[in-house]
């Protein structure tokens, strides 16, 4: 039969190895997913596919060995998923039965958040949910990931835009008994922005990086957590040519900020991006045109909250494969 490959790719179906068989993937945005639509994804898997299912990086499922004339009836039998997952949230999809409009912009993903994990500063997948309703769909390739504090469980650091908690925290000094456990805390896993002065604990600013370790630590509640906040994190990438870590781009910014920024990003994509490749990760794109030209786009008709801050300059790093660092 004939495959319009562009097309199948769009409808969030693979191009496999097998040249008679596809590979369906389910966007489950923040990774939670109703336990009642497990019975239907077996039996999509059984029924069409190989039997099993691939649970992907971002936090979705693949269903691979699926034949090209099933996907129509496949699509329509994921509807459900898709009008909860997605419509019911707020994300414009105009027929459910015929399946993804859309699969470059990659599943939003993120840590369990704050529902479980007592480091999590917010509700991740809330913001998961905000944000997928923000971007989707759209055919750009760019991955988001949300995590719920600075450890980074779901590799925030490796997507085009990472988001990661932030809190402010504050502190009482009457009710400080000169411990130094979050100073010694603060030291040995995080950025050693506490010191003990006077008998009493001072907090640098600007090496605060809003964990909350220090909270999680005082006997007496001497910390305390305050405002909740966000720090973004920009051009992280896997791949070929130059993989890197993102970079800090934006901290103590809202969620406001945090939603109008993944969403003005697409207009800058749109102006800047290569169309002779099939996709580019949107860090090339920075890497051309600058940090300024980024900037300028994504933080259009933002205002930024008070405590923000900007980065005015951002060393990228990452490897490069003709700076050879092996042994001949």
């Amino acid at each position: 039969m004939s495959i319009n490959t562009k097309q199948v790719m769009k409808n969030a179906w693979r191009i496999t190895k097998d040249r008679n068989l596809t590979c369906l993937r389910i966007r489950v945005p923040g990774g939670h997913l109703p336990v009642k639509f497990l019975p239907l994804i077996q039996d999509i898997a059984e029924r069409y596919g190989n039997g099993t299912v691939h649970i992907t990086t971002r936090q979705g499922f693949e269903v691979p060995g699926i034949s090209f004339k099933d996907m129509t009836e496949v699509n329509a039998l994921i509807a459900p998923i898709i009008k909860e997952l997605e419509i019911d949230r707020g994300v414009k999809i105009e027929d459910p039965v015929k399946g993804y409009p859309a699969a470059g912009t990659r599943n939003v993903s993120a840590c369990i958040g704050n529902r479980v994990c007592p480091n999590a500063i917010f509700d991740t997948t809330s913001l998961a949910w905000d944000v997928e309703r923000t971007i989707y769909p759209h055919d750009p390739h760019v991955k988001i990931a949300i995590t719920g504090c600075p450890n980074d469980c779901i590799k925030a650091h490796m997507q085009d835009i990472g988001i990661i908690g932030q809190v402010e925290p504050v502190y009482d000094a009457s009710r400080c008994i000169g411990c130094q456990a979050c100073v010694k805390n603060c030291k040995k896993v995080s950025t050693g922005a506490l010191t003990f002065e006077n008998y009493k604990v001072k907090r640098d600013p600007l090496r605060c990086i809003g964990c909350g370790e220090c909270v999680l630590k005082c006997p007496t509640a001497a910390w305390t957590r305050g405002g909740q906040y966000f720090r973004m994190v920009i051009m992280g990438r896997t791949g070929k040519k130059n993989p890197r870590l993102a970079r800090g781009f934006l901290e103590w910014v809202d969620r406001d900020t945090v939603l109008k920024v993944c969403g003005n990003l697409y207009a800058y994509i749109e102006e800047y991006i290569d169309r002779s490749l099939p996709k580019e990760h949107v860090g090339y794109i920075v890497d051309r045109t600058g940090l300024h030209v980024f900037k300028d786009y994504v933080l259009k008709g933002v205002t930024l909250p008070p405590k923000a801050r900007v980065a005015n300059f951002i060393d990228f790093g990452g490897y490069k494969y003709d700076r050879h660092v092996f042994e001949d």
